[in-house]
């Protein structure tokens, strides 16, 4: 899954690709390098960032969404969205499926997924974009996220959402502190009890980082050994800002996890 920010402010530069032109060439790079779902987001969610309301997110992804659909008919395209308007719009305009940080917190987002028998992701999230980074540490990071998934599925599930449609992000770097995200990787293979498809966002996340003063742009290395733990924990689905170095690093975990031949 390849992230397309549309936002002048997501923590990694490279990806953002406000302007049209500028995220076509994007998309069709991700999908030359070999992305199977293009992901789409108007709304910048990293530490600290302020909210973007439904209309002005709107403004930023339709037109990119509806021209990357007229270029790449058969593309699968998700869009990253906490609002229900906005997801609503997207899916009216070819939207495949809906990524939702907000794990479904929003009644009316889950009641539209229903509706139109949308795929999903929700995501593990501790507060929220702006307060995140403020919160008091856990006691227990890979507890705390299973309990949290599973009251997604149930959200999901009172919803009427049909339960292959889907998917869980257990939410690295979402209200957990730096050394808080190591213990859910570590234990990411526990969360196949939930029953739900595993999409794993680290790439390039700032609890990867050897130094404190180490940018994103510095982190690729660390994205694909934690990348390739997660593909051996049984992760199904990555979203990621490099394509083609994830994709060969997935391929070997890929290939670890075929069973031996006599």
């Amino acid at each position: 899954m390849a992230v397309l920010n549309l936002t002048p402010d997501s923590f990694y530069a490279a990806s953002r690709v406000a302007g049209l032109d500028r995220m076509l060439a994007a998309a069709g790079a991700a999908l030359e390098q070999g992305a199977d779902i293009l992901d789409l987001g108007a709304e910048s969610t990293r530490p600290g960032a302020a909210a973007v309301d439904a209309e002005a997110e709107s403004a930023r992804l339709l037109p990119a969404l509806a021209a990357v659909r007229r270029r790449w008919p058969e593309a699968l395209l998700s869009v990253d969205t906490r609002h229900a308007a906005t997801a609503r719009r997207a899916l009216e305009a070819g939207a495949d499926l809906l990524n939702d940080v907000g794990g479904l917190a929003d009644p009316a987002l889950a009641e539209t997924a229903a509706r139109a028998g949308a795929a999903v992701i929700a995501m593990h999230l501790r507060g929220t974009p702006a307060t995140m980074h403020q919160l008091p540490p856990l006691a227990d990071p890979a507890a705390c996220v299973r309990a949290g998934l599973a009251e997604i599925v149930a959200r999901a599930r009172a919803a009427g959402i049909a339960p292959a449609c889907l998917a869980l992000d257990p939410g690295f770097g979402f209200g957990k502190k730096l050394e808080e995200n190591f213990p859910v990787l570590r234990e990411l293979g526990t969360l196949h009890a939930l029953g739900a498809p595993l999409v794993v966002g680290v790439s390039r996340k700032s609890f990867l980082r050897a130094a404190a003063d180490e940018p994103a742009e510095a982190r690729l290395p660390a994205s694909l050994a934690a990348a390739t733990a997660a593909v051996l924990a049984g992760a199904h689905v990555l979203r990621v800002h490099d394509v083609g170095p994830t994709r060969a690093a997935a391929r070997i975990a890929d290939r670890l996890l075929e069973p031996a031949s006599l």
